[in-house]
C-alpha cells in the first residue's frame, strides 16, 4: 500500500495510510487561510485543488478560479510532487495536515518547527 512519508532527504520521519490530504496553513503576511488538496499516487502527490479566502503578497488568484463560499477554488495543472518541499519556521507557524475529517498540526508528527531545521518534505512511499 502507498502512502504519505514525511522527513527529510529521504529520512522517513513518521509515514501515514492515507489516499489523500489537505495541506492547510495561515499566510505569514496576510494572515489568509490557504488550502490544498492532494491525492497520494505511486507517482508522486497530484494537487487537486487550491482554496483561498483573499489575495495578497504571493497569493495571486488564478485567471480561471471561481468564487465559492468566500473562497477562491483553483485547479492547477502541475505534475505529481516527489517530493513536496515545505519551509517551515516558528515565525511562520506550523501546517495542518487534514485527513478523515480532522485538521491537525504537522507536529503531531514531527516535532515543532525549528530555525535549525527551516523545511521538510512529504513524498509517496510504502506503507505497512
Amino acid at each position: 500500500m502507498i502512502g504519505l512519508c514525511l522527513g527529510l532527504a529521504g529520512a522517513v520521519w513518521a509515514q501515514l495510510s492515507i489516499s489523500h490530504f489537505t495541506l492547510a496553513w495561515d499566510h505569514t503576511i496576510e494572515k489568509i487561510r490557504w488550502e490544498e488538496d492532494y491525492r497520494v499516487t505511486e507517482q508522486g502527490l497530484v494537487l487537486e485543488e487550491a482554496r483561498v479566502r483573499g489575495n495578497g503578497a504571493g497569493m495571486e488568484i488564478a485567471p480561471d478560479a471561481r468564487l465559492e463560499n468566500g473562497s477562491w477554488h483553483m485547479r492547477r495543472q502541475l505534475p505529481p510532487l516527489q517530493p513536496l518541499n515545505l519551509g517551515r519556521t516558528p515565525e511562520a507557524g506550523d501546517y495542518q495536515l487534514c485527513f478523515d475529517d480532522q485538521c491537525q498540526a504537522m507536529s503531531r508528527w514531527v516535532g515543532a518547527p525549528t530555525n535549525s531545521q527551516p523545511f521538510i518534505q512529504m513524498w509517496t512511499c510504502k506503507t505497512g
